[in-house]
């Protein structure tokens, strides 16, 4: 039987595993040009660097809460002179204006109301056959990867073009 120091240890050793583990506090992901996200905190301001794929920021949550946005020719910085926030939730946090991918967006700044850093990251996307004819569509997938395939071998197996001849012997040589 574990004593009640023991306890508390185990409880905050499962704490700190939990907290490492589990502390992503804004997830973000990109919609043409809306840069999206899920927050479980207020977000108090940002500021992100681009590679000169971003000619404009407005509008958004920011916008909508009393952000001022700012665009420069490599960040993007938004902040509330009245101490707002864009509160914990989800959305779109600003529309970006150019030739905007994931790809040139970096280097990700957020922080609370009491000017604490966020944990930030990139929506994970699953990548797979998102067409349900196919014979390998994957119902998990939230990206198409290209990879569907539409014929079936002889054993059933997906992606095969093997096909009975008219002996019914599977890819065989018999003809008519």
């Amino acid at each position: 039987m574990l004593s009640n120091r023991q306890n508390l240890v185990a409880i905050y050793a499962v704490s700190i595993l939990f907290c490492l583990g589990f502390s992503q506090d804004v997830t973000l992901s990109l919609d043409g040009g809306n840069l999206n996200y899920d927050s479980s905190v207020d977000i108090a301001g940002f500021q992100f660097s681009h590679d000169g794929c971003v000619t404009s920021a407005s509008g958004g949550d920011a916008a909508a809460n009393g952000f001022t946005i700012s665009a420069s020719s490599t960040v993007v910085l938004a902040f509330s002179f009245t101490g707002a926030v864009v509160p914990a939730g989800s959305g779109t946090l600003v529309e970006l204006v150019g030739d905007v991918t994931e790809d040139c967006l970096s280097d990700f700044v957020f922080s609370n109301s009491s000017g604490s850093p966020l944990e930030v990251a990139w929506e994970e996307v699953a990548s797979g056959c998102t067409d349900e004819s196919a014979c390998n569509y994957d119902a998990d997938a939230d990206e198409d990867d290209g990879s569907c395939a539409y014929e079936v071998d002889c054993a059933g197996d997906c992606g095969g073009s093997a096909a009975e001849d008219c002996d019914g012997e599977c890819d065989g040589s018999a003809v008519e």
